[in-house]
């Protein structure tokens, strides 16, 4: 029994010991998650403002940009979003999991999503991943998928210079017409407790796709009522650009780009510690609840020890007499 009881002693220790480094990981996580969501929040208003001036620049020069060119889906370019590390609940699995239905029948990504003109896929789609994110990288070498490039470097505090290298290469891939259609798959941040796996189409750069992008962005009631609000859009029409409006696509279309892929890469960070942050304090008060099953169980243990030992000296003194 004493062996027993030491045993059990030391197990709880390494239990509190554990609980310790998970309660650091939550703040950590919580400190993290703050910073990521602040920094998701201070794009939003760029973003708006962004899709505010694509529309009324667009209304003229959109047969001309070859960013906003709308053609039969034959080759798919595929941006994964994930983590470079694990400890964070089902943050990965999930936009894995929704990533992977997907691609079992690419035609299900293939449609182009665009206001008054719609396009059907070819026979075969072939799909190409980027991964970003070491996670997402493994999946695909595991899984087979031809992954063209990977981007595991994206510090915890992303910043646009980490997108700049895959944005130039996807933008060039698009207009040498590589591909057809390019979709990010990212989670995106709702709240600190939920987070959605979500797939978007980033080109041909469409209004469809990033009304509902901003629109989702500006959950709080000032920013969506900025978002929908037509007069800013008519503000716009006012203005003479210089050299003119073709000019300032071919400069804006791809900042837009690379917008996208940013705000995505900062929703999936933001989400990422929120579910590391969850997940963590789901650890540690498993920890506590196994402690106290623990602890009752060695009082019981040691509570037996010493009920056999005064019953071994009670017998003791017993035969003595």
């Amino acid at each position: 029994m004493a062996v027993s009881a030491k045993a059990i002693k030391t197990r709880i220790k390494s239990v509190s010991n554990t609980k310790k480094i998970t309660k650091a990981m939550e703040m950590v996580s919580a400190a993290k998650m703050r910073k990521a969501v602040q920094a998701a929040l201070d794009t939003r208003e760029y973003a708006t403002t962004a899709w505010d001036l694509l529309i009324n620049l667009s209304k003229t020069e959109k047969e001309s940009m070859p960013l906003l060119e709308i053609r039969q889906v034959k080759r798919i370019l595929l941006i994964l979003i994930t983590s470079n590390r694990g400890l964070c609940g089902s943050f990965n699995s999930n936009i894995i999991k929704k990533t992977a239905a997907q691609l079992k029948d690419p035609k299900n990504i293939s449609f182009q999503r665009a206001r008054n003109k719609h396009t059907q896929s070819s026979e075969s789609v072939e799909v190409d991943v980027i991964g970003i994110g070491k996670k997402g990288a493994d999946f695909c070498k595991k899984h087979g998928y031809n992954l063209i490039a990977s981007f595991n470097s994206i510090s915890d505090k992303p910043v646009l210079e980490d997108v700049m290298v895959a944005s130039q290469m996807i933008i060039g891939n698009y207009i040498e017409k590589k591909y057809d259609k390019v979709v990010v798959s990212y989670t995106d941040y709702r709240s600190a407790v939920a987070q959605e796996a979500k797939i978007r189409q980033v080109l041909p750069i469409s209004e469809f796709d990033l009304e509902k992008m901003i629109t989702e962005l500006g959950r709080d009631e000032d920013l969506k009522e900025r978002t929908l609000n037509k007069g800013k859009q008519e503000q716009l029409n006012e203005y003479l650009f210089e050299p003119g409006k073709a000019e300032v696509l071919k400069t804006i279309l791809p900042r837009l780009v690379e917008m996208q892929i940013y705000q995505s890469l900062l929703e999936s960070s933001a989400s990422e510690h929120s579910a590391r942050m969850l997940a963590m304090k789901n650890a540690g008060d498993s920890a506590n609840d196994m402690i106290k099953e623990l602890n009752l169980t060695y009082n019981k243990t040691r509570q037996a020890a010493i009920t056999q030992e005064i019953a071994e000296i009670a017998g003791g003194a017993a035969a003595l007499n």
